[in-house]
């Protein structure tokens, strides 16, 4: 699709509604999707706990690109290309594993834990190994999760850094472990799944496991007076009273966003699970049940939701046009151990189950849009942020 056309489509959209159906469909938005958003922002990998001890690896694959995220020597993690500088064959062909160096299995070509090139066959005596290292992508750590970037000039990640090191602290992300981690394919394009994410209007008719321990389905306004109280007790559980919001900002920082914020939970629940109790041991220096929760965000398709004693972490990601992975990390004290401390099926069940329903939902959404008769609707009050996400999307995408 030309320029042209893509900002008369644009240029149409009704303030406040839906995305027309040609953005859910066309082959060449996604890809450029794909070109505008994904290979300029900074994107979750993985946590560097599931990649604890030397030569320990595994792969982020993102269309067309497959990246390897590998710890080396002297305990450094290096994020490289996963295409060998001979003739551009896959090195790692497995998701994850253990290795002492990454050797392509076409012709043999090995490299160090950091893409160093140290042995090849049968070639010139005065060929150049140093120019032929593996190629990197930008990489950054924020307690313990790792974040890459394609970008040759990536978007700062200092900003984020500076606005969320002090509120997650408390949880000591660094030192957690991965309780799970699973991956849900969607027969959606990636907005619509991202869409679903973003509005809790939704919640209460899909999702009663949720709905009943969580305030979010209150609306904003219901859930103030509940979110003071939990804003009360922060401070004496050890958590911060600090909020941040500059998710989907304008111009040149928009791989950039992150955000920050609290929320109640309901009657009597004090976590997110099937019975609201506890499932694992509190997270890092937490001392107690606060009676909320956390929203934050780190870029454009990266979020989490942190509870006093496990957070969860959700990556969003396209596949193909119409497909899309929802990938899910949840986390847990670094010293807690499964079986003993906690029970890894109660840790997972809440967004499990809300996932496949989610998955659901969203496919349903993209049946109907393909239909002839759709067109795009007006956005709820609860769909506010949705509809940010929307705005933020056109403008990346118009240039």
């Amino acid at each position: 699709m030309d320029q042209k056309r893509l900002n008369a489509l644009i240029a149409q959209r009704l303030p406040d509604h839906a995305l027309d159906q040609v953005f859910y469909k066309d082959e060449s938005i996604y890809r450029r999707d794909v070109d505008r958003i994904f290979m300029r922002s900074w994107l979750y990998a993985g946590h560097t706990s599931e990649i604890p001890d030397k030569g320990d690896y595994f792969l982020f694959n993102l269309a067309d690109e497959s990246v390897i995220v590998v710890r080396g020597e002297a305990d450094e993690i290096s994020t490289l290309i996963n295409v060998c500088r001979h003739r551009g064959s896959r090195v790692c062909t497995k998701s994850s594993g253990r290795t002492s160096r990454l050797t392509c299995p076409y012709h043999g070509w090995t490299y160090a834990l950091n893409g160093e090139l140290r042995g090849v066959a049968h070639m010139d005596d005065g060929f150049d190994k140093s120019s032929r290292n593996l190629k990197s992508v930008h990489m950054r750590i924020l307690e313990g999760m790792i974040y890459i970037n394609f970008a040759e000039n990536p978007c700062p990640f200092d900003p984020i850094v500076e606005d969320l090191e002090e509120v997650l602290k408390p949880y000591a992300l660094a030192s957690a472990r991965v309780a799970d981690r699973k991956k849900y394919v969607i027969n959606a394009n990636w907005k619509l799944s991202l869409e679903n994410y973003t509005e809790c209007y939704h919640c209460a008719r899909a999702h009663p496991e949720y709905s009943r321990g969580h305030g979010l389905t209150l609306g904003k306004d219901k859930m103030a007076s509940l979110l003071d109280e939990v804003m009360a007790r922060a401070s004496a559980c050890g958590l911060s009273e600090k909020y941040v919001d500059n998710s989907y900002p304008d111009g040149e920082e928009f791989g950039s966003g992150r955000a920050y914020t609290r929320y109640p939970m309901l009657r009597g629940h004090v976590t997110g699970s099937e019975d609201g109790k506890s499932v694992a041991p509190l997270m890092g220096t937490i001392k107690d049940y606060d009676g909320g929760c956390t929203d934050f965000q780190v870029g454009p398709i990266s979020f989490g939701l942190a509870y006093c004693d496990h957070v969860v972490i959700y990556r969003f990601i396209p596949l193909t046009a119409d497909t899309s992975e929802c990938d899910i990390t949840w986390l847990v004290n670094g010293d807690a151990v499964d079986g003993i401390d906690y029970d890894k099926s109660r840790v997972t069940w809440l967004w499990d189950v809300t996932t496949e329903a989610d998955k659901l939902i969203i496919e349903h959404n993209q049946q109907g849009v393909n239909s002839r008769y759709y067109e795009p609707g007006p956005y709820s009050k609860m769909e506010a942020f949705t509809d940010r996400f929307v705005s933020w999307y056109l403008e990346c995408v118009s240039s």
